[in-house]
């Protein structure tokens, strides 16, 4: 009989522990589920996003100038020809040193001189002037104001009897700005606050709020003319994209 009443104690205590493990197990399926479900309401919330792109455009003044004064002369002596290239060389040297040029910012290039009785194309026909030579004269400045000056001032030379050529794409001016590692940070923060306005905008047209950056990307630095007629006046852009997280 006791063996009987021990073996009934021991069922219960049995079943007892069943009862309770199943409860904790329950109560624990219940607990992870939730915060399953919250972890993904989180995760669906911090997927939502919005992109958006942020602009920084601003004009600048051109800090180097490359000046290249073409000119050409002709005559049937070659002697007489490279006198004469000196000469105006000379000439033109002067006249820039006037106007307050340094001479360290002047250099010449070798001249070009073509023998049109050795052309094969040249037909055989009486030419005027068997010999041209074009020469350059070059101004590589940091003084851009005072060069673009001096351009204004270049019938002077012409007075002279210099004859100045602007047909060859190697004797257009060159105005180049170098200063963008300057005006890079200020760009940049314009850019991104810009982008940030843009988002605040959207969230609060969709009744969200604007969460932190997910990914920022910065566009590369343009630097243009501003127009054809003020090449000395640069247009530098650049555009940010920013991703941001949203959230109800």
């Amino acid at each position: 009989m006791a063996i009987k009443d021990d073996q009934e104690k021991s069922a219960k205590r049995l079943s007892d522990s069943a009862l309770i493990l199943g409860v904790c197990l329950v109560i624990g399926l219940f607990l992870l589920g939730r915060e399953l479900a919250s972890g993904l309401v989180t995760y669906r919330e911090m997927d939502r996003t919005v992109t958006v792109k942020g602009l920084s455009e601003n004009e600048y003044p051109a800090d180097i100038v490359i000046w290249p004064i073409q000119f050409i002369s002709a005559s049937n002596n070659l002697s007489d020809l490279y006198t004469e290239l000196t000469g105006n060389t000379q000439a033109i040297r002067s006249f820039l040193l006037a106007r307050g040029i340094e001479a360290s910012e002047i250099s010449q290039s070798p001249p070009s001189i073509t023998d049109k009785l050795a052309q094969q194309w040249g037909g055989g026909g009486a030419v005027e002037y068997r010999y041209t030579a074009t020469q350059t004269v070059t101004v590589y400045s940091v003084n851009v104001d005072a060069v673009r000056k001096t351009m204004n001032e270049m019938a002077e030379l012409g007075k002279q009897g210099i004859v100045f050529t602007s047909n060859d794409y190697q004797a257009a001016t060159e105005y180049i700005f170098t200063q963008l590692n300057d005006i890079k940070p200020r760009m940049v923060e314009e850019a991104t606050k810009q982008a940030r306005e843009v988002a605040d905008k959207f969230a609060q047209d969709s009744g969200s709020q604007l969460g932190k950056i997910k990914s920022a990307q910065q566009g590369q630095f343009s630097i243009e003319d501003r127009d054809k007629n003020n090449p000395h006046i640069k247009k530098v852009r650049v555009v940010s994209t920013v991703e941001y997280y949203l959230s109800d």
